[in-house]
């Protein structure tokens, strides 16, 4: 089979190893939301010209990490009740559908995969690191939809990766004690193990719920109308 088409494979471009760094400090909470972006300052920071620099902050405008407001330059975006609300509604759509896969596959399998997450978690909030507790938590979740062995799951997911952790650095200021965080993923795990299905997607939903009421109070997932995305 001959393909004329295929070019050999380049090196990651300068303006891609900036926008991939943009990308993880806006996921980290680096850049926190609503954070402005000064060309200047980037520029030196990275020691580039301003050329691949803006290029790469148009990736991250043109993937919705960035917005611009004319005269006044580029931010990072606000994660607004509509955004929050959109990224939740999207996860439960999709964790549910992994979990009622989970729930009928190898359950014991699953769980102990659930639960090296939950322990990192454990980990985290004892060493006081809110990063990592918040990268034991995406893990978590990871792991559940990848137990579904939904290709295509996984697929979506993956698309929801950058404002998911965005969306968990920012709930860390809304616990008074890390425990809890630990104690839903806990009960999540034994409903499932026990192949409890009503309970587990009660909980995962009920889950899914908390942190929309934490991150935009007055809106939820269960009642009342989808507040507008901007």
């Amino acid at each position: 089979m001959s393909l004329p088409d295929i070019e050999p494979v380049s090196r990651e471009s300068t303006a891609g190893i900036i926008a991939r760094q943009l990308r993880d400090a806006i996921m980290t909470g680096a850049l926190p939301p609503g954070t402005q972006l000064g060309e200047t300052d980037l520029a030196s920071r990275f020691q580039v010209s301003r050329g691949p620099l803006r290029e790469a902050m148009q990736h991250l405008v043109s993937e919705g990490l960035l917005r611009s407001e004319r005269h006044r330059g580029l931010f990072v975006i606000d994660l607004e009740p509509g955004d929050v609300y959109d990224i939740y509604s999207a996860r439960s759509a999709i964790e549910r559908a992994a979990m009622l896969r989970a729930l009928r596959g190898d359950r014991e399998r699953v769980a102990t995969e659930l639960e090296e997450a939950v322990r990192a978690m454990a980990t985290a909030a004892d060493d006081d690191d809110p990063t990592a507790l918040s990268w034991a938590d995406l893990r978590f979740h990871e792991a559940l939809i990848a137990a579904s062995g939904s290709k295509r799951l996984v697929r979506m997911a993956r698309t929801l990766l950058i404002e998911t952790r965005m969306c968990l650095t920012a709930l860390q200021a809304t616990y008074q004690r890390v425990e809890e965080r630990v104690t839903e993923h806990t009960r999540i795990i034994e409903a499932l193990r026990a192949g409890d299905e009503e309970t587990a997607l009660s909980l995962l939903e009920a889950h899914m719920e908390d942190a929309v009421q934490r991150l935009a109070p007055g809106t939820s997932l269960r009642e009342g109308e989808a507040p507008a995305v901007p």
